[in-house]
C-alpha cells in the first residue's frame, strides 16, 4: 500500500515536473518572440528616422554641387561642402551606406528603381547610365532604392 502511494507521488511529481519544463519552454519562446518584434519595431522606426532626414541630405548634395565658381574659396561655401562630407560620416557611422549606382554599373532592381530607359546598340545587359537620386542602405538592406536611367540593348 505504502508503495503504491509512493508510486502516485513520484508519477505526480514526474508530471509536475513536465508540466513546468513545458511552461518554462512556452515562456522562453514568447520571451524571444517579443524581443524579436521589438527589435524589428526599433529598426523600423529608425528607418523611418532616417528616410526623412535623407531629403536634407539631397538637398545639401545638391547645393554644393551647383556651387558658384565665384564662390569656391569663401569660407561660408566650403564650411557648407564640409558639412555635407560630415552628413556622410555620420551616416556611415550609423550603418547607412550609399547604394553604388555609378554610371556603368549593372542595373540590380534589388538596389536601384529605373525611371528612364534609353535603348543601346552596345552591351549585352542593363547598365545605369547616370543615377538621378542617390539610394541608401541600413544594415546591408535597401531603405531607398536609387533612382537611375539605365541603358538596355
Amino acid at each position: 500500500m505504502a508503495n503504491r502511494k509512493m508510486d502516485k507521488q513520484d508519477e505526480t511529481t514526474a508530471e509536475l515536473t513536465t508540466d513546468l519544463q513545458r511552461v518554462r519552454a512556452d515562456f522562453e519562446n514568447f520571451r524571444k518572440n517579443v524581443d524579436a518584434r521589438l527589435a524589428a519595431a526599433r529598426q523600423t522606426g529608425y528607418a523611418d528616422a532616417v528616410l526623412s532626414l535623407l531629403p536634407v541630405v539631397d538637398n545639401i548634395e545638391r547645393a554644393v554641387s551647383h556651387l558658384p565658381a565665384e564662390l569656391a574659396d569663401n569660407e561660408w561655401a566650403r564650411g557648407v561642402a564640409n558639412l555635407g562630407k560630415q552628413l556622410e560620416t555620420t551616416l556611415g557611422e550609423l550603418g547607412i551606406q550609399r547604394i553604388n549606382a555609378q554610371p556603368g554599373t549593372p542595373f540590380n532592381p534589388t538596389f536601384h528603381d529605373a525611371v528612364q530607359f534609353d535603348d543601346s546598340t552596345s552591351g549585352e545587359t542593363e547598365t545605369i547610365e547616370s543615377e538621378l537620386q542617390p539610394g541608401y542602405l541600413l544594415n546591408d538592406q535597401p531603405i531607398r532604392h536609387a533612382m537611375v536611367r539605365v541603358t538596355r540593348k
